[in-house]
């Protein structure tokens, strides 16, 4: 654990930042369930294109987009393992949380053409062939789930291992829709229901997108990480001995698994001395760190004699 003491009455107390984001510890299995989805929409690519299945074409294009998603994912874990610098202080962690903004607008454009689409061929006639197309629907629902295997758990700590699950998931719901359908086909003669797994398809992708936009967004925003109480940390802090106040409490996230907070902490003048101040900085950091799993905090320490020349900006 890292001190770091500033001049007069601002002292600060920090862990640095890890130099491995949440999607870099998940890296080779990112790798892993890219070259599954690159395998399988070359498959359902050709299915669908002798099959003139649209469904499975649109399950190839959003396999295709969750393939992209995962290249972006993975560039973007590599810039954000860069070093801080004078110019960017947190580094290039960011990154990652740009990627997965850029995902969730490719699934939303995805959804978007597919449902045009789809809407164009119920109201139209079109020849399907039905065993390439349950072929390659059979080929991507194994894969799909091959891939929730490799990808779950880790799915909990990354925005971007979060969206490729969400894809896969996606994928796997597609590839039974486009297996229902040909079996529909295959009983009934009623190829519209191509056209229906399409649609199912498309409107499926957009809550999911939509879910992975608002908390890109929240992260962005600089909102509070989700299973953070500021009360309770108010509590916390305020327990410590010695400390008589907190205020300008702020908490964020920087990206995937990489919380940081701050504080103003009103002490008593007695605690100001090197060996007082240096056991409610530990205090604290061990607090946050154990109870809110948050190891990057900075605490600027205040005497209650100077409290009322310091005006309250925040919680």
């Amino acid at each position: 654990m890292g001190h770091s003491h500033g001049p007069g009455d601002a002292h600060g107390h920090s862990h640095g930042l890890s130099g491995t984001t949440a999607t870099g510890r998940h890296r080779r299995r990112l790798i892993l369930v890219l070259g599954i989805t690159l395998s399988v929409v070359v498959v359902q690519l050709v299915a669908g294109l002798i099959s003139g299945s649209l469904a499975l074409l649109a399950d190839a294009g959003h396999m295709f987009s969750d393939a992209a998603g995962l290249a972006i994912a993975l560039t973007a874990a590599w810039i954000a393992a860069r070093p801080a610098t004078d110019q960017r202080t947190f580094g290039y962690q960011r990154a990652e949380v740009l990627a997965a903004l850029a995902n969730a607008l490719v699934l939303i454009v995805i959804a978007v053409l597919i449902f045009i689409e789809g809407i164009r061929r119920f109201q139209g006639e079109a020849e399907v062939q039905t065993t390439p197309m349950l072929t390659g629907a059979v080929i991507g629902a194994a894969a799909n789930v091959s891939g929730l295997a490799i990808l779950h758990g880790a799915h909990r700590e990354s925005l971007n291992v979060r969206g490729a699950y969400l894809e896969v998931l996606g994928d796997l719901v597609g590839s039974i829709a486009v297996i229902v359908a040909g079996v529909v086909i295959v009983l009934t003669g009623w190829v519209q229901a191509d056209a229906i797994a399409s649609l199912a398809i498309a409107v499926f992708i957009v809550p999911r997108a939509w879910s992975l936009l608002r908390d890109v967004v929240d992260v962005l925003l600089e909102a509070t990480p989700k299973g953070l109480s500021i009360e309770r940390i108010r509590e916390h802090v305020l327990s410590a001995p010695g400390v008589v106040d907190v205020h300008d409490i702020h908490a964020w996230t920087i990206t995937s698994g990489v919380p940081v907070f701050s504080a103003h902490v009103v002490v008593e003048d007695s605690v100001l001395g090197a060996e007082g101040m240096d056991r409610v900085l530990d205090r604290l950091q061990d607090c946050l760190g154990e109870h809110f799993d948050t190891e990057h905090c900075t605490f600027q320490l205040e005497p209650a004699s100077h409290r009322e020349h310091e005006p309250e900006q925040h919680a």
